[in-house]
């Protein structure tokens, strides 16, 4: 499966696509997001990219590790290598999922420091076929409370040509040790409804922040929890998105809610391309601040300002 086939997913594909066009490939990723949002799908569309056989550039599969900056394209899906990560069995494909107690199959399935050192010891053999080893962690959020430390130090020093991938619920599922070590890539839930109520959040923020001042704006932000401001942060994030639609004259249909389509009209007036650009950034930064345990308040508030001084 290519990139371009993950459904509903443009920021994360378009973050993975770059990495692979750039040759800056990290050495691991965390690919957070709900249930269903399809991190295991991409995850093993990327895989198959890093590993394909039949589309990169002349001896960037050659030779152990992979030559830095290799750069490579979208997977040919007819060399062998292809065939294999479809089929589940490529050799320097290791995927390690939660697992119940061997003598409690009813037990709560987890991820237990035997099961690390296994991923370790795969990891520091040769590739097989290639230059890479991609090493797949589902449910990383399920490893015991001691797994996470043993995990550490395959983070900091991991193995040449190997690339991780953590499927987390999310960027708290883990130790902050474990997760800033990992390149985030987000997935949203692929419920509409539940975008157009971030964008609609994010709209009536910004309007309030507008009519009340910063003193309506703090009181609508006291108390504020971090799966809240997480929650706003994105929803700025996807209201200049379809702000930038609407400056474009797309259809409605393109919006999160149709239904807003003459309100976010009228509010994309108030801007430019380049200030919600810009401010799209700024949501970014945003969300790594949140990671790193900035005050939620102090991040929306300051995401709020900005929107606030580009659109006036």
């Amino acid at each position: 499966m290519a990139l371009e086939a993950v459904r509903d997913q443009p920021r994360a594909v378009a973050l993975l696509r770059r990495a692979l066009e750039g040759g800056r490939v990290a050495h691991a990723y965390a690919f957070v997001g709900p249930a269903g949002s399809g991190r295991m799908t991409t995850a093993r569309a990327f895989a198959q990219a890093l590993l394909c056989s039949g589309d990169r550039e002349p001896g960037s599969d050659r030779g152990w590790p992979a030559p830095e900056g290799s750069r490579l394209r979208t997977p040919c899906g007819r060399c062998r290598a292809c065939a294999l990560v479809a089929a589940g069995q490529h050799p320097d494909l290791h995927v390690i999922v939660p697992t119940p107690p061997e003598r409690n199959p009813k037990g709560a399935a987890v991820i237990r420091i035997d099961d690390i050192r296994e991923f370790e010891r795969r990891a520091s053999l040769r590739p097989a076929l290639g230059g890479r080893r991609v090493l797949l962690l589902d449910q990383a959020d399920r490893m015991t409370d001691v797994t996470p430390q043993a995990f550490l130090k395959f983070l900091e020093e991991p193995p040449p040509g190997s690339v991780l991938i953590l499927i987390l619920s999310g960027v708290r599922a883990v130790p902050a040790t474990v997760i800033s070590r990992c390149q985030i890539v987000r997935f949203q839930s692929r419920d509409a409804d539940r975008a157009a109520s971030l964008v609609a959040d994010a709209l009536g923020l910004l309007e309030a922040a507008r009519r009340e001042g910063a003193a309506g704006l703090f009181r609508r932000t006291d108390r504020m929890d971090r799966d809240r401001a997480e929650a706003l942060v994105d929803g700025c994030w996807l209201l200049c998105r379809d702000l930038l639609l609407a400056r474009a004259g797309a259809p409605a249909a393109l919006l999160h809610d149709p239904t807003r389509a003459a309100d976010l009209a009228a509010e994309g007036a108030r801007w430019t391309d380049a200030g919600l650009r810009a401010t799209i950034e700024a949501c970014r930064l945003a969300r790594e601040t949140l990671i790193n345990n900035v005050t939620p308040r102090l991040t929306v508030e300051t995401v709020i300002h900005r929107l606030l001084a580009r659109a006036a």
